[in-house]
């Protein structure tokens, strides 16, 4: 008996990092009233002054009954978009009013993992009022893949909704799905994705499971794309051998593309993903698998042809949504990157000097949420979402210089 006890005791402290990072990713939609309607802006929102490396910092309640929202784009105006996991498109005013959810997004597997997931504005969108969406779509015989689409955002509706993407082929089960949406400044669109927890697929080029993907911002291949014309390989394909890459971001200083992905049970990672690249995944990890086993597939934490990552997490953190804060010099937060924590609960603040990482910190624990992605606004201030079923949006005020 006392064996068995050791076992079962083992066995839930084994679980516990998957749980960490899963637990709201289980959860369906809230399938209530609530989940679809409008909520206007509250009576106050509430305010908590937190410590920091750098001082006192200011966190601000903006909005809250939100279904697990997953990504945050800032309106011209100061208002923002924001995705629910159960297929909600909303738009937040700066008073915390959320409307009633926008019309004519696509139909989304809001099923574990999967669901609404990224928001951004088009580069032109002053003029083409043009929105890009990353989600999990369902296909046949109960299988999914990531996609992205384009709409026009007009009087509480997408209109021209376009598919421009499909991860190929669509497979079974809820996990992995990523999904980050970046544009660079020469026309192209970054799609980051999971392997769909398939991971032989991650290395096998003619899949696009576990790829980054380049396209143009219509959806056609660019034509400098590394492995255009190579026969048994996609031409999307930018860089493989990724796990779940769940956060992304252009480095305003240098233009240089910055992506974080899950490890199994150890090894978060940040790369700075070149055209053809060999990132590993699962060849070559820092992690386990969440039983305790090591990955099937893997060799060690190097070899000959595969990346190695540019900053390592030995015991996830469970990175997902970043945002560089740049270009402040008055800010004691200037030069830093920022990324959600969804297994520790909080908001990962890395100092950088140059494309180096010389200092790290974790900021919200007092908050103690699923950091789903992070923001910086039009204010200067930093903006994060909380991935729970009260989801929440805070404004994070940075600390004063001294």
């Amino acid at each position: 008996m006392r064996n068995a006890s050791h076992r079962l005791a083992t066995a839930l402290l084994l679980a516990l990092p998957l749980a960490a990072c899963n637990s709201s990713a289980n959860g369906e939609a809230k399938g209530n009233a609530t989940a679809a309607a409008e909520q206007p802006a509250p009576a106050s929102q509430p305010t908590q002054t937190l410590t920091s490396a750098k001082g006192q910092v200011r966190a601000t309640q903006v909005a809250s009954s939100l279904d697990h929202p997953w990504g945050l784009a800032f309106l011209p105006d100061g208002s923002m978009l924001v995705t629910e996991r159960s297929g909600q498109l909303r738009r937040v005013g700066t008073d915390g009013a959320v409307s009633a959810p926008i019309t004519g997004v696509p139909k989304v597997f809001a099923t574990g993992q999967g669901g609404l997931l990224d928001v951004v504005l088009a580069p032109d969108f002053a003029s083409s009022q043009r929105i890009y969406l990353s989600y999990a779509e369902p296909g046949d015989d109960g299988t999914a893949g990531t996609a992205v689409a384009y709409g026009t955002l007009a009087d509480g509706a997408l209109a021209d909704v376009k598919v421009i993407y499909r991860q190929e082929p669509k497979v079974d089960g809820p996990n992995h799905f990523g999904s980050r949406l970046v544009f660079d400044d020469a026309g192209h669109l970054f799609i980051s994705q999971g392997e769909r927890n398939k991971r032989a697929m991650s290395q096998e080029l003619d899949k696009l499971q576990g790829k980054l993907v380049r396209l143009n911002l219509d959806g056609s291949v660019p034509q400098d794309n590394p492995f255009v014309g190579q026969s048994g390989a996609r031409p999307e394909i930018y860089s493989y051998g990724h796990r779940n890459m769940q956060g992304m971001a252009r480095d305003p200083r240098t233009g240089t593309l910055w992506q974080s992905e899950h490890g199994p049970r150890g090894g978060d990672e940040i790369n700075l993903p070149q055209p053809g690249r060999n990132y590993g995944w699962p060849v070559i990890t820092h992690g386990i698998n969440y039983s305790g086993q090591p990955i099937p597939e893997a060799e060690g934490k190097a070899k000959d042809g595969m990346e190695q990552p540019h900053h390592l997490w030995e015991k996830s953190p469970g990175v997902s949504g970043m945002a560089f804060y740049t270009g402040r010099p008055e800010s004691p937060w200037n030069d830093s990157l920022f990324l959600g924590s969804l297994a520790e609960r909080n908001l990962i603040r890395l100092t950088l000097d140059g494309d180096k990482v010389v200092g790290e910190e974790r900021l919200l624990n007092e908050i103690g949420e699923r950091v789903r992605d992070v923001r910086v606004g039009p204010d200067g201030n930093v903006y994060v979402v909380t991935d729970e079923d009260d989801g929440k949006i805070w404004r994070i005020e940075p600390p004063k210089a001294p």
